[in-house]
């Protein structure tokens, strides 16, 4: 079965910066997007980035300027670099790639990996 492993998340302060990582496994053979989305308590699940398998790239205007989403194809991951995080930062972070099967295509989700922004 197909598994998403994040890494890379835990604590930093204010400005402070953090590298997610998300790895995929088992019977993938043709990803398409892969992207983050991030939860915070009480709120919805919004999406933070996403890459097409083409490279174009779309984000969160809230983590314009500041997120970089990038992939390595070969080893199936995607990276999420953050800088200069805050508060409204901290969240349940989870990696989503979507991949063809056949003619559909479908989403898999990691487990969430969490980032705490505080002082």
């Amino acid at each position: 079965q197909v598994q998403l492993v994040e890494s890379g998340g835990g604590s930093v302060q204010p400005g402070g910066s953090q590298r997610l990582s998300c790895v995929a496994s088992g019977p993938i053979f043709r990803v398409d997007s892969m992207g983050w989305y991030r939860q915070a308590p009480g709120k919805q699940r919004e999406l933070v980035a996403a890459i097409t398998s083409g490279g174009t790239t779309n984000y969160a205007e809230s983590v314009k300027g500041r997120f970089t989403i990038s992939r390595e194809n070969a080893k199936n991951t995607v990276f999420l670099q953050m800088t200069n995080l805050n508060f409204e930062d901290t969240a349940t972070y989870y990696c989503v790639v979507n991949s063809w099967i056949g003619t559909t295509t479908r989403d898999y989700w990691g487990q969430g990996i969490q980032v705490a922004v505080s002082s």
